[in-house]
C-alpha cells in the first residue's frame, strides 16, 4: 500500500526549467532532469484513495496509486509495466499533456496535505515521464510482437497520436497494418505543431523505431486515395481535426497574416535540418498572436527563440484567479492561473547584461533594459488589421466582455499597436473532407467531424465507383477527426479503443482494451 503519512511529510516538487536565456537559444526540451530519488519522494505523496479520481480525469484509465507505490519503492520496472498497460506512449503525454488527472488529485483540494490552504495534487505528469524515461535508459521498452497473425489486413489514415495508438493496438493483435502520411515522416502534429522544445522529434523517432521492429509498416507522403485503400479489411480514419478556424475581421488579407499552424511547422523542419530558415519567421517583428490557447502559446515560444521584436499574446477570456470558483469545482478541470514555459519566458526582463550570442540570437539589440520580452494580453478583442502596401502594419483592438447576447467590444477602450507578423491561433473546426474523406463520401457533422455511431464505425454510402475499385472496408473514425480538437490523451485512448473495435469486427471477438466511447467526455459540471 501507499505511504499513509507521505502526502503530510512532503510538498509538491517539479523537474526545474533550464534557465530562461539559455535555453532560448535553442529548441531543445525546456526541463532539467529530475533524479530517481527525488521522483520517488513524489511518489510517495500519492494516498492509493480508495476513489482515485485521477482515474476518472484521465480517459486512459492509467493504474496511477500502483505505478506510484511502486516508483515510492524503487521497483522501477514494475511501474512501466502497468504504465504501459494502459499508455501506449507516455513519453508523450508525460511532456505535453495537460494532466487532467492531476486536476483530479484529492490532493489538489484545498486544505489537505503538505501543501494544506493551496492544494498540491501529486506531481503524477512528473513521475510518469520519469518512469519510461527510466525504462528506456535500462533497455525495458522492447518490440511487442504478436504471437500469430489474424491475415487480415488494416490501413491507418493519419500518424497523429490516435493513429498510432490504433495502429500498434492492432499490430500486437495480429493483424498487417499499414499506416498512411501525407506528410514526409510519421507524428502528424507531435511532429509538425509541438514545438521541438516541448517534444523533440527523437522522442518520436525513438517510438516509430519500436513499432517498425513490431511489424506496423509506415507510409509517408501520401494522402491514399480508394485505389491505394483497396484490398484491405478495414480503415481507420484518423485524420485529426486540421481545418484551422478563419476570423472575419478587416485587413485578414494582408501578407504578414497567418494561421498559427502554417507557422509553427516550419520551425520543426528548421531544428530537422530540412530548410535553413522558415519562409514565415518572427525575427525583427513585433508579433501579435490572437488565441490564448496551447497553439497560441505555442506561437509564443517559437517567436521569442526567434528572436521577435516584441511578442503580445491576446485572449479574449477575463484572467483567471489563483484558485477555483464556485462554478468550477473539484474534480473538474482547474480553470486558474498558469504560467507555460513559453510566458515564463516572457516575462524574463531584460538586464543589459546579455552576451553577445544572446543579443544577436533572441533580437535584443532593440530592447532596454528592464523590458520583458512578451506579455499577455486579457479580455482584449482584434478589431481589425491595417497595413501598407499591402502587408500589415498595425492592430486595433479592443477591451471585450461576454455578454448573454455575445462578445462586445467595451467603448473608450480601444487601442492602437504595431505589428508586422499576426498569428491566428483561434482554433479549428475539424476534419480535412478532401482527399479520401470525399472520395467515400463520409458523414460529417455541424462541428465538421466525421459521424459514427458508438463503436466508432463511419458508414460510408454507395458511392459509384467505389466497390468497382476493389474498396469494400469497414470504415471506423477516431481522435480528433471525430471528437474534435482535443487532449493527447483522448486521442490516444479513442485510438486504443478504436483498435478493439476493429478487432472484434474483424476477429468477432476482442482481447483489447476499450477505455473510452466516442460519447465520453472529460468530468465537467
Amino acid at each position: 500500500m501507499a505511504d499513509p503519512y507521505g502526502f503530510m511529510k512532503y510538498r509538491r516538487k517539479e523537474a526545474a526549467n533550464r534557465p530562461v536565456p539559455l535555453r532560448l537559444l535553442d529548441f531543445k526540451d525546456v526541463h532539467e532532469h529530475m533524479a530517481d530519488s527525488d521522483v520517488e519522494i513524489q511518489a510517495a505523496r500519492c494516498m492509493d484513495c480508495g476513489v482515485p479520481f485521477c482515474h476518472d480525469g484521465c480517459p486512459l484509465g492509467n493504474i496511477i496509486p500502483e505505478w506510484n507505490d511502486l516508483v515510492r519503492r524503487g521497483r522501477w520496472e514494475e511501474a512501466y509495466n502497468r504504465l504501459h498497460a494502459t499508455n501506449n506512449f507516455p513519453e508523450f503525454t508525460g511532456r505535453i499533456c495537460p494532466a487532467p488527472c492531476e486536476g483530479a488529485c484529492v490532493l489538489g483540494i484545498e486544505g489537505i496535505g503538505a501543501g494544506a490552504g493551496i492544494g498540491e495534487p501529486v506531481a503524477i505528469k512528473t513521475v510518469e515521464l520519469q518512469i519510461v524515461e527510466h525504462a528506456y535508459e535500462h533497455g525495458w521498452v522492447k518490440p511487442v510482437t504478436a504471437s500469430f497473425s489474424t491475415g487480415q489486413s488494416v490501413a491507418v489514415v493519419g500518424s497523429g497520436p490516435a493513429g498510432l495508438a490504433a495502429a500498434q493496438q492492432l499490430t500486437r493483435a495480429g493483424h498487417r497494418v499499414t499506416v498512411f502520411e501525407r506528410d514526409d515522416r510519421i507524428g502528424g502534429l507531435l511532429r509538425y505543431g509541438v514545438p521541438d522544445y516541448k517534444l523533440e522529434a527523437r522522442y518520436i523517432d525513438r517510438r516509430i523505431e519500436q513499432m517498425e521492429a513490431e511489424g506496423t509498416i509506415f507510409r509517408t507522403s501520401i494522402s491514399p486515395s480508394v485505389s491505394d485503400l483497396a484490398g484491405f479489411d478495414a480503415v481507420v480514419m484518423a485524420v485529426g481535426a486540421t481545418v484551422p478556424r478563419e476570423v472575419s475581421f478587416a485587413g485578414r488579407e494582408l501578407d504578414g497574416v497567418h494561421q498559427a499552424m502554417d507557422y509553427l511547422p516550419q520551425a520543426n523542419r528548421v531544428v530537422a535540418g530540412d530548410i535553413e530558415e522558415p519562409e514565415i519567421t518572427a525575427r525583427g517583428k513585433n508579433v501579435v498572436i490572437i488565441g490564448g490557447g496551447d497553439t497560441g502559446t505555442d506561437c509564443f515560444g517559437t517567436a521569442l527563440r526567434q528572436g521577435a521584436a516584441s511578442v503580445r499574446q491576446f485572449d479574449y477570456n477575463p484572467a483567471p484567479g489563483e484558485n477555483r470558483t464556485a462554478g468550477n469545482p473539484w474534480p473538474v478541470w482547474p480553470k486558474i492561473w498558469r504560467v507555460a514555459t513559453a510566458h515564463e519566458e516572457g516575462e524574463y526582463t531584460i538586464t543589459g547584461n546579455e552576451s553577445a550570442d544572446e543579443i544577436a540570437a533572441l533580437g535584443l539589440a532593440s530592447r532596454a533594459p528592464g523590458e520583458p520580452l512578451g506579455h499577455r494580453d486579457f479580455r482584449i478583442n482584434t478589431v481589425e488589421l491595417t497595413g501598407e502596401d499591402g502587408k500589415v502594419t498595425g492592430l486595433h483592438a479592443a477591451q471585450c466582455e461576454r455578454t448573454p447576447d455575445g462578445m462586445v467590444n467595451l467603448p473608450g477602450t480601444d487601442v492602437v499597436m504595431d505589428a508586422d507578423l499576426v498569428l491566428l491561433a483561434v482554433g479549428f473546426t475539424g476534419a480535412d473532407q478532401k482527399g479520401i474523406v470525399s472520395e467515400l463520401g463520409l458523414p460529417v457533422d455541424a462541428r465538421g467531424r466525421l459521424v459514427r455511431d458508438d463503436n466508432y464505425r463511419s458508414w460510408w454510402p454507395e458511392t459509384p465507383g467505389i466497390r468497382e475499385a476493389g474498396f469494400d472496408a469497414p470504415v471506423f473514425s477516431t481522435g480528433d477527426a471525430g471528437r474534435g480538437a482535443s487532449l493527447i490523451v483522448w486521442a490516444i485512448a479513442e485510438g486504443r479503443a478504436c483498435a478493439a473495435e476493429v478487432d472484434r469486427v474483424l476477429m468477432g471477438e476482442t482481447a483489447l482494451p476499450n477505455p473510452v466511447a466516442p460519447s465520453d467526455a472529460p468530468l465537467s459540471v
